[in-house]
C-alpha cells in the first residue's frame, strides 16, 4: 500500500466583521488502499490507527471506499485506466474517527485530474463536491475551482454562497486552500504539510504529540465554537441536509475569483 504520513497545519480564519482565527498541527495520511502497510496502521481492521472503507466513498459510514470514488469519475467521462486513485484522510485513532474533510484525488502522470472533497459536519451530516477542470486537465494550485455550498458545516454559516478550492499536490507537498465565502462572510481555511513515507516511528510519535487523533481534533472543533458563542456570534440550529450525496463544481481556468 502506497501509504504518507502527512504531519500538517490547518488554519482557520473567520471573514467579516466578527473575527476568529486558529492553527493547529493535524495528522493525515494519503494512501491508494493497497495491502500493506506499517505496524501501527491497518485498513479495515482495527489498530492504533486504522482506514475504513465504510467510512469514506458514499453515505457517511455506509461508503464502498475507492470503487466508489472509481465510478464518480466514470460516470463523468474521466478514464480510470492510468490514474491513481488516492485517499487524503485523518485516519481513526482506536476507536475513534472524524473526519471534517478527507479527499479523494485522482492522479494522471503525477498531477491531480479531479478530486472530490468529502465534507462531514459535527450534525452527523456529509455532501462531497466534485471538482475538475474541464477535460480533466491538469490542476495546480494556482487554478480555482468552484462549488456551491450545499450542506450545513457550522452553526455560526448559514447555508449559501460557494466554495473557492486552491488545490496543490506536488510530489513533495500537500498545498490546499479552501474558500467559503457568502457576500462578506465565510472563512478561510488550509491544509498544509510534508509527504513523507508513513513509518511505525512516525505514527508512533503523532499518537504522543498530538494525542487522541480524531478526537483531539472534535474536541478543538467544539472549543473553537465555544469561543465564538461568547463572541455572540448568530448560532444557527441543525439545517436539512442535500437529497443528493454529492455535485458538480465548475472551473475558473485559474483566473481567479
Amino acid at each position: 500500500m502506497k501509504l504518507e504520513h502527512i504531519q500538517a497545519q490547518t488554519h482557520h480564519a473567520r471573514r467579516g466583521a466578527l473575527k476568529n482565527a486558529f492553527t493547529y498541527g493535524v495528522d493525515y495520511v494519503l494512501t491508494d488502499l493497497g495491502s500493506a502497510a506499517p505496524l501501527l496502521i491497518s485498513r479495515n481492521r482495527f489498530n492504533l490507527w486504522s482506514i475504513w472503507d465504510h467510512r469514506h466513498g458514499g453515505a457517511r459510514d455506509a461508503g464502498h471506499g475507492v470503487e466508489w470514488f472509481r465510478s464518480v469519475l466514470e460516470e463523468r467521462g474521466m478514464p480510470t485506466e492510468n490514474a491513481q486513485l488516492l485517499l487524503l484522510t485523518q485516519p481513526s485513532f482506536l476507536w475513534f474517527h472524524f473526519n471534517p474533510v478527507s479527499f479523494w484525488i485522482a492522479v494522471v502522470d503525477g498531477t491531480p485530474r479531479a478530486f472530490v472533497a468529502e465534507v462531514n459536519s459535527t450534525f452527523g451530516q456529509r455532501h462531497c463536491y466534485f471538482c475538475a477542470r474541464d477535460g480533466f486537465a491538469p490542476i495546480q494550485k494556482s487554478d480555482t475551482l468552484i462549488a456551491e455550498k450545499l450542506m450545513h458545516v457550522s452553526p455560526f454559516q448559514k447555508i449559501a454562497g460557494h466554495y473557492a478550492f486552491n488545490f496543490g499536490l506536488t510530489e513533495d507537498n500537500v498545498d490546499i486552500r479552501i474558500t467559503f465565502k457568502n457576500g462578506d462572510h465565510g472563512v478561510l481555511a488550509t491544509l498544509a504539510g510534508q509527504r513523507q513515507p508513513a513509518t511505525s516511528r512516525s505514527l508512533a510519535w503523532a499518537a504522543i504529540r498530538r494525542p487522541l487523533g480524531a478526537a483531539r481534533v472534535l474536541a478543538l472543533i467544539h472549543w473553537q465554537a465555544a469561543i465564538l458563542y461568547l463572541k455572540r456570534a448568530p448560532f444557527l440550529k441543525k439545517q436539512k441536509p442535500p437529497e443528493q450525496l454529492i455535485s458538480d463544481g465548475h472551473d475558473l481556468h485559474g483566473a481567479g475569483e
